[in-house]
């Protein structure tokens, strides 16, 4: 009768652990989509921004015509990606980078840059960037955490008995980030030609050892001894010995 019992609170513990591990993948996946659509939100937002913008930059820069096109093109290409995020990630990193080229256009246009309609929308853009990269950091945060579960024990036996599969991570490809910042060491003061540097990190003439002036001391060899120089002596001032006298 204890076996049955016991067999019994065994499997109403392990319904009730697959009952709340089955609801919490629910939750998890329902708060990545929701996480998803803010985004999704965010990048429309700025596909509505950029032909107000194309259409003010060419207003005063009328022959840069291969940026206006390429900026049209790829704005176009992003609108209408769907399906897998890397394809889209990877498009609106082309996009990025022809929004670059447009601003650096902008950059031989004071009039332009001083124009308050494009001010206006060079700060939505901004400000909109700024919204799809904490909502992009938001989404991937809420992905991992799901595909933890998703691979992890015991929860990866939830996740293929009822078919929960992995979500997929967007991740923009950002040159102006990855890039290895160049550094100039020109401006720095350094050893000159035929000029020996200082030993020990320390300011001091050259050939000066820790920073001190003056010439080096010489290597010592196996048995034998440093022998430090007389002291020198007192000279007497001017009319000092008229002052003494003869000695007795």
């Amino acid at each position: 009768m204890i076996w049955i019992i016991v067999v019994v609170a065994v499997v109403v513990l392990f319904a009730i652990g697959v009952v709340v591990s089955y609801n919490r993948f629910i939750s998890q996946r329902n708060l990545v989509q929701e996480s998803w659509r803010q985004v999704d939100v965010e990048l429309h937002r700025r596909y509505d921004l950029i032909p107000n913008l194309v259409s003010t930059v060419r207003a005063y820069a009328t022959h840069e015509r291969a940026v206006f096109a390429e900026v049209t093109r790829l704005r176009q290409m992003a609108s209408e990606r769907d399906g897998d995020l890397a394809g889209r990630a990877q498009q609106e990193s082309a996009l990025s980078g022809a929004l670059r080229q447009l601003f650096a256009v902008v950059e031989n246009y004071p009039a332009l840059k001083s124009n308050q309609n494009f001010l206006g929308l060079q700060q939505q853009l901004a400000e909109t960037e700024d919204r799809i990269a904490a909502g992009r950091r938001f989404y991937n945060a809420n992905v991992r955490a799901y595909n933890t579960r998703v691979e992890a024990f015991p929860s990866n036996l939830i996740a293929s008995r009822f078919r929960f599969a992995k979500a997929e991570y967007f991740e923009v490809e950002e040159a102006e980030v990855r890039a290895a910042p160049a550094v100039d060491f020109s401006g720095l003061g350094g050893p000159t030609a035929g000029q020996p540097g200082n030993v020990g990190g320390h300011n001091g003439s050259p050939g000066a050892v820790g920073g001190l002036g003056g010439t080096p001391a010489p290597q010592l060899g196996a048995g034998q001894q440093r022998v430090s120089p007389p002291a020198p002596q007192p000279q007497p001032q001017p009319g000092e010995e008229q002052r003494r006298g003869p000695e007795s």
